[in-house]
């Protein structure tokens, strides 16, 4: 595998039940560059990030991340390779996930003393240099309740990146916030793009994917109808279930 390939996937497949959700999905994402993920409602998206972030289990294919195999023809490597590897992407949910009992200084430490045993000093400071990142240095002691939407999300992006991910996953990171409030989030992950952090984003935000991405994936009922350059996919669509997909989006 090429050296800066830091995520790849490789005839992926998850099954519900008789049913497929994933089906022979492949890719791969190289380190510094921004992969979106786009498609319909229900078509698996969010699915690929949940399978990367072990919070849901395979059933057949193999996924290596930074060069360990996350599992190999469907089969997990160990507990303590399994571990090793969830450090090293961190996820941004649609939903925040944030602890509504902990302030945002906590929301963001807590996790690198938990997860990284990093000394209780060094991980706030961590954190309020990151919150500080986000523009939320003087919310350190609110808590999530008494924040925006906008500024609950980009709490979630702080205490992920304050865990120095390899890889930053985030899953539909607009679609629980008003329209005004979109702007800000998709700025955020734009300014990280430039600052070449590998990123995956699974979006309905079209216009983010086709100008921040350096590859488009589309997804429809489990599988990759088609990749590609993100300029390319939109202006000349090979497949025409991605015709009719952009259609909709341009006609919206």
């Amino acid at each position: 595998m090429q050296s800066d390939i830091v995520v790849s996937v490789q005839n992926l497949k998850k099954d519900y039940g008789k049913g497929s959700v994933l089906n022979d999905i492949s890719f791969d994402l190289h380190k510094g560059k921004t992969l979106s993920i786009i498609g319909p409602s229900g078509s698996g998206k969010s699915t690929i990030l949940r399978c990367l972030c072990q919070l849901e289990s395979i059933s057949g294919g193999s996924v290596i991340v930074d060069g360990d195999y996350l599992a190999k023809d469907g089969v997990y490597s160990s507990k303590d390779q399994l571990r090793k590897i969830g450090l090293k992407i961190g996820m941004v949910f649609q939903n925040f996930n944030l602890f509504p009992h902990y302030s945002v200084l906590q929301n963001v430490a807590e996790p690198q003393i938990r997860v990284q045993k990093i000394k209780r000093a060094q991980a706030e400071e961590n954190a309020k240099k990151w919150l500080a990142r986000m523009n939320l240095a003087d919310k350190a002691n609110f808590y999530p309740q008494q924040l925006s939407g906008g500024q609950q999300q980009r709490v979630a992006i702080a205490r992920a990146l304050a865990l120095n991910p390899q890889v930053l996953v985030f899953d539909e990171p607009t679609s629980a916030l008003d329209p005004e409030l979109t702007g800000e989030i998709l700025k955020v992950i734009k300014d990280l793009a430039a600052q070449k952090m590998t990123m995956i984003v699974v979006t309905h935000e079209m216009a983010f994917a086709r100008d921040t991405s350096d590859h488009v994936i589309f997804i429809d009922g489990g599988v990759i109808v088609e990749q590609g350059d993100p300029q390319e996919v939109f202006s000349n669509p090979r497949e025409e279930r991605t015709k009719l997909f952009l259609r909709r989006f341009s006609n919206s």
